[in-house]
């Protein structure tokens, strides 16, 4: 099992955004390029269009001022109202057309991620506390909405904007636009390289988001448990702890984007004074290329060039941010899959339930081998029970056959097929597992057992129920098999849930099935009850069973009792009480079990 992180350890992100993950970014536009080219040249067009209205008013200056002709000041006063309602026009559209462009391009984002994680092996899931994953999957993507909905937009008018006003700048007067550009120059080197530092501890405040959300959804899920021992207090410091480290670096992040402005503000104001002396000294000596009107012009231009550009040292700031965001997102898009299908996966069917482990040998630390030369081989149809104490692999053998882990020597054998040559889809319909704790999803109870098999017919599923010995008391709820159950089913009891989930089991109906600790939170009374219908489940298959409860596998084909990876005794209950080894401790208490 790869080293868990918890919420009070920074995670550490391998695979950092670079030009080839921006590449990958580019991807989520392809599908929409005639949308986003048409989207760029109404922009091209909205900043021509303002580009215009300057040059009017160098008109009136030169021309209405000195020669009172009005005639020409009312259609100047014309010309800049049609172009006022062409831009805003143009501006509505490209802002519609963006902000639809940016929500399909986050919604595949987000499918992306999910269906990633639907991919990924336990590993991944086991190497992370669930806040850490949620996080990811809900606030750094929402952040990416924002940013693709709104500021790339933005970021792309402006761009255009500077573009198309340097041009017009250049026509009026080159020595002033060069001004201009001495000054842009070594302000945006500063931006730049505030930024760099602002990204560096966006990613450190990044992770202690990502702590306090672990911890957080970590106290929710067991919010009875911490009030029950008295720890909501103790949960309160642990979590203003947690906040604290994040406000903290949540102000080093703002006390250094409050230099963008200052630094901006202060290039800017030494260019203007620049301007205005060249143009004074320029005028003063009788240049004849420029005058009131082109200087009126030029100033309007730097007011257009200016505010495109103070907007843009804002969107980098939080480029900031949205790169430590996309590094966390895409570490999960970019995460290799370790369990997958072959090129061309066998399709497991009609399986008999012949089940072989040849040496296997396999660790989840690569320095400490839960199971090491590990062999074991079932005949179609039998009940085999694993017993062991704490550590002793008997969820690791369960583990190598659904291949939720791969193993790192030998291989496991369906039917004489290794389970690496199966399609896991094929392999997870004909391996069924009912876990100790079963998960209730939100929905009715008729809906809960369906999951087993989306097809099953009323028919099908009341008989699962019946089978389970759950039709009794589904009978009693509310709205019987239509009695919607909210999250991890709390309406039920823990037995009422397991019996849920044996039904569930029993609709798959898997050649092969897995009781991992199956009745192990069922009491005697109902564990009576529901053995009935677990024998029936039972007949005709291959059955793996780890139970707590030594009760529950008297009736097994052969026992194996599994110690540090291996298997020390085997046979059936009468026999290995007998030799009075490790099953015989286990059984009479002796040796405790998990």
């Amino acid at each position: 099992m790869a080293k868990r992180n918890t919420y009070f350890q920074d995670e550490v992100i391998e695979r950092k955004i670079d030009m080839k993950q921006f590449g990958k970014i580019l991807r989520y536009i392809l599908p929409y390029r005639k949308i986003f080219f048409f989207v760029c040249a109404l922009m091209v067009l909205s900043s021509i269009v303002s580009m215009i209205a300057p040059l009017l008013l160098k008109m009136v200056i030169d021309e209405v001022v000195v020669t009172e002709e009005y005639r020409t000041l009312v259609l100047v006063i014309a010309g800049m109202i049609v172009l006022a309602g062409i831009e805003i026009g143009v501006t509505y559209i490209h802002q519609r057309l963006m902000g639809t462009l940016g929500h399909n391009i986050i919604a595949t984002v987000r499918k992306d991620i999910f269906y990633k994680l639907q991919q990924l092996s336990f590993e991944y899931f086991d190497s992370k506390p669930d806040g850490k994953i949620v996080v990811r999957v809900t606030e750094y993507i929402n952040d990416l909405a924002n940013f693709f909905t709104n500021y790339v937009l933005l970021l792309l008018t402006y761009i255009a904007k500077i573009v198309i006003v340097t041009f017009f700048m250049l026509g009026l007067s080159p020595q002033l636009t060069g001004i201009v550009f001495l000054t842009v120059i070594p302000m945006m080197i500063c931006v730049f390289t505030l930024r760099y530092f602002v990204r560096r501890l966006f990613g450190a405040h990044r992770a202690k988001i990502s702590n306090r959300t672990a911890f957080l959804i970590e106290t929710i899920m067991g919010e009875k448990i911490v009030k029950n021992y008295n720890h909501a207090e103790s949960s309160e410091e642990i979590y203003s702890h947690i906040h604290g480290l994040s406000l903290t670096q949540w102000m080093k992040i703002v006390i250094r984007n409050e230099w963008n402005t200052p630094i901006v503000e202060t290039f800017w104001n030494i260019g203007t004074l620049c301007l205005y002396g060249l143009s004074l000294s320029m005028i003063l000596a009788g240049n004849n290329l420029i005058n009131a009107g082109t200087v009126f012009a030029f100033t309007n231009y730097m007011t257009l060039f200016s505010g495109p550009l103070t907007q843009i040292a804002f969107i980098v700031q939080q480029m900031a941010q949205v790169s430590s965001n996309l590094e966390q997102v895409f570490d999960t898009i970019n995460c290799p899959v370790d369990i997958k299908d072959p090129e061309d996966p066998v399709e497991l069917a009609n399986v008999r339930g012949k089940i072989d482990f040849h040496n296997v040998t396999f660790a989840y630390d690569a320095d400490n081998n839960i199971l090491e030369h590990f062999d074991l081989h079932v005949s179609p149809g039998e009940t085999i029970a694993l017993v062991g104490p704490t550590g002793a692999g008997k969820t690791t053998v369960i583990n190598m056959l659904t291949r939720f882990y791969d193993v790192s020597e030998g291989s496991v054998r369906v039917d004489d097929v290794d389970v690496r040559d199966v399609s896991l889809r094929s392999l997870r319909r004909e391996v069924g597992v009912l876990m100790q704790d079963p998960f209730i999803f939100r929905g009715t109870v008729m809906e809960n057992i369906r999951y087993g098999r989306l097809d099953a017919t009323d028919e099908e599923v009341y008989g699962a129920a019946r089978l389970a010995n759950a039709d009794q008391f589904i009978r009693m709820l509310p709205q019987g098999y239509g009695t919607m159950l909210t999250g991890d089913g709390e309406e039920l009891s823990q037995g009422q849930r397991q019996l849920l989930a044996i039904a569930r089991a029993a609709i798959a109906d898997p050649p092969v099935l897995i009781l991992d600790e199956a009745t192990s939170s069922i009491d005697t009374r109902t564990e009576a009850l529901v053995q009935g219908g677990m024998d029936e489940l039972m007949k005709g298959r291959t059955v793996f069973v780890i139970a707590h409860r030594l009760s529950t596998i008297r009736n097994s084909d052969a026992i194996m009792v599994l110690d540090h990876g291996n298997i020390v005794e085997r046979g059936d209950h009468e026999s290995l009480i007998k030799e009075k080894g490790i099953y015989y401790q286990l059984y009479t208490g002796g040796l405790e079990l998990d």
